[in-house]
């Protein structure tokens, strides 16, 4: 049985500039005290596509299968993996308008995480002074630095 304090909290955030533009995700991680943050991004990506990484990239980092509570402001990364991820695998990643499924690859790597790990998905209203979401949302926006720097570098 695992307890509250074995669990390991995440809240994820991705940013863009444009939609499509520039993009970062961020992540931060806390276990029975110990934080740790992850950011990345990419020169041209959409929202959904760093909101996705956020959480994918998160669950990775994690060295062994973990209790997870998944924090998001994505009800894009919320609903598609509690309501419409099951649905899309059954109709071979078509939407119920047998439509091929948006980032596709992306939702894939994250079904893969989430099969190492017990997740418990939140969502959170972003942008609201929710400690935990604006700490991933500054690690998002510093990814998205990170990658517009690097393409300035090129």
């Amino acid at each position: 049985m695992t307890t509250e304090s074995q669990r390991v909290v995440i809240y994820t955030d991705g940013a863009c500039r444009g939609n499509p533009g520039p993009g970062g995700w961020g992540a931060a991680m806390r276990y029975r005290g110990v934080e740790r943050t992850l950011c990345g991004g990419e020169p041209h990506t959409t929202n959904n596509r760093m909101e996705l990484m956020a959480a994918i990239e998160a669950l990775r980092a994690l060295k062994r299968p973990c209790p997870v509570d998944l924090f998001t402001d994505s009800r894009y990364v919320q609903q598609g993996i509690q309501s419409w991820l099951k649905g899309w695998k059954a109709k071979g990643w078509k939407t119920a308008s047998k439509e091929p499924v948006k980032n596709k690859d992306l939702w894939q790597a994250l079904d893969e995480q989430t099969q190492r790990h017990d997740v418990r998905w939140h969502w959170v209203k972003g942008h609201a002074g929710h400690e935990g979401n604006e700490l991933a949302d500054q690690l998002a926006n510093q990814g998205l630095e990170q990658a517009l720097a690097e393409e300035r570098a090129k």
